[in-house]
């Protein structure tokens, strides 16, 4: 998260931000209820986690070795769980960043003859900041939290959907690049997709997922929650509180700062991110000890879980009822 570094930094120490593939088993039944059984549990999280966060990534900067591997485990994890790329191929070769970095982007087409011309976005960012100064004799800032967590809840909800396909409307998932150089990953996608006209609803953000909130009510928050009515319908479908209000998340203007942000310039459309760091509960942004080891896979998990039935019905409704606040 492009948090205000210079304001942020003397205050907080936090960390920003996953498996081998699995492949689809023939044996997945059709779509059930969440409520039945969880559809992503602890251990499959933390074999995401460990991946993605691993040193062999290191650090997954922009344009290197590292993300590139990011960038290859997330095409294939696509492919496994049948999402269509967008574009000719899954990559979006950014066309504002000197060395070669991609956005991944697949797409579930709806359903519904009508509603499948809607499109909601589904995002995260994958890269974080490489090598950094050495602390402890470690200088790979691996970037758990921010933003391993949320690239994992934007898989497995991928999974999920690509799987049971219980969709209307047509859900676009993206990986985005370059966040931590000023959100450059989703500036280009965002311009790119108003130029080809596309019809978006909403865009939903996920963006450091990786521990529980301190002491709170809910479970995560949403930058820019007086903006919209999305933590009102967000805690309809889920039957709890699962969205609540964090005024630090507006006194430090986080919806700005975020890859949701890019889609509200451009389409003016509800665009948030879901978010669980809460400036008490994560010690390590943007340093060496954002790892993996640090994170609450049972937390993300959950998360996962209870957010699938809050799209599922976004996707299915019959009408377009997350509005901006007039």
């Amino acid at each position: 998260m492009k948090i205000v570094i210079c304001a942020l930094a003397t205050l907080f120490a936090m960390n920003c931000g996953s498996t081998q593939v699995v492949e689809t088993s023939k044996s997945e039944s059709p779509a059930r209820p969440v409520s039945e059984e969880a559809f992503t549990n602890a251990e499959r999280v933390g074999e995401m986690m460990n991946y993605l966060a691993s040193n062999d990534m290191k650090g997954r900067d922009s344009g290197s070795e590292g993300i590139e591997m990011a960038a290859v485990y997330i095409e294939n994890y696509f492919t496994s769980y049948r999402l269509a790329p967008y574009f000719t191929s899954y990559r979006d070769t950014l066309s504002n960043f000197k060395k070669p970095s991609y956005n991944i982007v697949g797409v579930i087409e709806g359903t519904d003859p009508e509603l499948k011309d809607e499109y909601i976005l589904i995002g995260a960012h994958y890269d974080h900041i490489g090598i950094i100064d050495p602390e402890n004799g470690d200088n790979i800032a691996n970037g758990a939290n921010d933003n391993a967590s949320g690239t994992i809840s934007v898989l497995e909800l991928a999974r999920y959907f690509g799987t049971h396909k219980t969709n209307k409307r047509s859900l676009i998932f993206a990986l985005f690049s370059a966040e931590e150089k000023g959100l450059l990953g989703s500036k280009h996608l965002a311009k790119k997709l108003k130029e080809e006209d596309l019809n978006l609803y909403t865009m939903l953000n996920f963006e450091m997922t990786g521990v529980p909130m301190n002491q709170k009510d809910y479970t995560v928050y949403i930058t820019g929650y007086e903006m919209s009515n999305l933590a009102e319908v967000s805690n309809t479908y889920a039957k709890e509180k699962l969205v609540g209000f964090l005024p630090t998340a507006k006194e430090f203007s986080l919806f700005q700062r975020s890859d949701n942000y890019p889609f509200y310039q451009e389409f003016g459309v509800p665009s948030h991110t879901f978010c669980s760091f809460d400036f008490t509960n994560y010690a390590f942004y943007h340093k060496v000890g954002d790892e993996a080891s640090l994170m609450d896979f049972e937390h993300m998990a959950t998360l996962v879980n209870k957010t699938i039935p809050v799209i599922e019905g976004i996707a299915n409704s019959s009408f377009q009822e997350i509005k901006l606040a007039e």
